[in-house]
C-alpha cells in the first residue's frame, strides 16, 4: 500500500510540475520568443529600407527616364510594415508580415493574404494574438473611435483613424475583412484598415474587430507623423 501511495504521490508531483512548466511556457517563454522574433523582423525591414534607392528629390531630373514604379507583391511570411498604436502604449510597435498562419503570428501581426494593400483603395486587414506570443493585442478592448493606428512601409507613414470598434463576432464571419465590410459603417469603397483578434482573452470562441479609415499620409523624410507624438 505504501508503494502505491508513494508512486501515486510522485506521479501527482510530476504532473503538477509539467503543468507549471507548461503555464510558464505559455505565459512567459512564448512572449520572449515573440519579442525576439518581432525585433528581428523590424530590424530586417529597416535594413532593407535603408538599402533601397533613395527617391528622386522633387524638381530634380533623373539621370535617365525611369520606368513606372510597380509595387512588389507581398511575399508569404515576409515583413510588410511596422505598426504603431499609441493607445496601446508609447513603446507599442509590431511588424506586420504577409499571411495569418501560426508561424507568422509567432513573429508579429499577420496581413490577410486576400485583403487589400497598405494605403491603397480596399481593406488592409491585420490579425494578431490577444494572448501568448507577446500578447500584441492584449489591450484590444481599449481601442476607441478616433484612435490612431500608424503604419510605415519605409517610404511613407500611413495614419488611420478608428471609426468603429471593438465589434464582437464569430470566427466564421469572414465578411469583416471585405473591401467594404457590411457592418463597419462605411458606405462605399475607400482606403480602410481592419484589425482582428481573439475573444475572450484566453479563448478563441469569438473575434474582436475594429475598422478604420486612412486619415493622412506623409513621406518618412518629413519625420514622424503627429499622431505618434501627441
Amino acid at each position: 500500500m505504501r508503494l502505491v501511495v508513494r508512486t501515486f504521490s510522485e506521479l501527482c508531483l510530476t504532473v503538477g510540475t509539467l503543468i507549471v512548466l507548461f503555464v510558464a511556457y505559455v505565459l512567459y517563454w512564448t512572449g520572449v520568443q515573440a519579442g525576439i522574433a518581432g525585433a528581428a523582423q523590424i530590424d530586417t525591414l529597416q535594413r532593407e529600407w535603408a538599402a533601397a534607392p533613395l527617391p528622386v528629390p522633387v524638381g530634380a531630373a533623373p539621370a535617365a527616364p525611369a520606368p513606372a514604379r510597380v509595387a512588389p507583391p507581398y511575399v508569404p511570411g515576409k515583413g510588410i510594415a511596422v505598426m504603431y498604436v499609441p493607445r496601446l502604449g508609447a513603446d507599442w510597435k509590431w511588424p506586420v508580415l504577409e499571411g495569418t498562419g501560426t508561424a507568422v503570428l509567432k513573429k508579429g501581426l499577420g496581413h490577410y493574404a486576400a485583403a487589400g494593400r497598405l494605403g491603397a483603395t480596399g481593406n488592409f486587414a491585420v490579425a494578431g494574438h490577444r494572448r501568448t506570443y507577446g500578447d500584441p493585442f492584449k489591450d484590444f478592448p481599449r481601442l476607441r473611435a478616433g484612435d490612431a493606428v500608424v503604419l510605415t512601409d519605409g517610404t511613407t507613414w500611413f495614419t488611420y483613424r478608428i471609426d468603429r470598434g471593438p465589434y464582437r463576432t464569430v470566427p466564421g464571419d469572414v465578411a469583416v475583412v471585405d473591401p467594404v465590410p457590411a457592418k463597419s459603417g462605411f458606405d462605399g469603397p475607400g482606403r480602410y484598415l481592419t484589425l482582428t483578434t481573439c475573444d475572450p482573452e484566453w479563448g478563441s470562441s469569438h473575434r474582436l474587430v475594429v475598422w478604420a479609415h486612412l486619415d493622412a499620409t506623409q513621406p518618412v523624410t518629413d519625420g514622424r507623423p503627429q499622431a505618434l507624438d501627441s
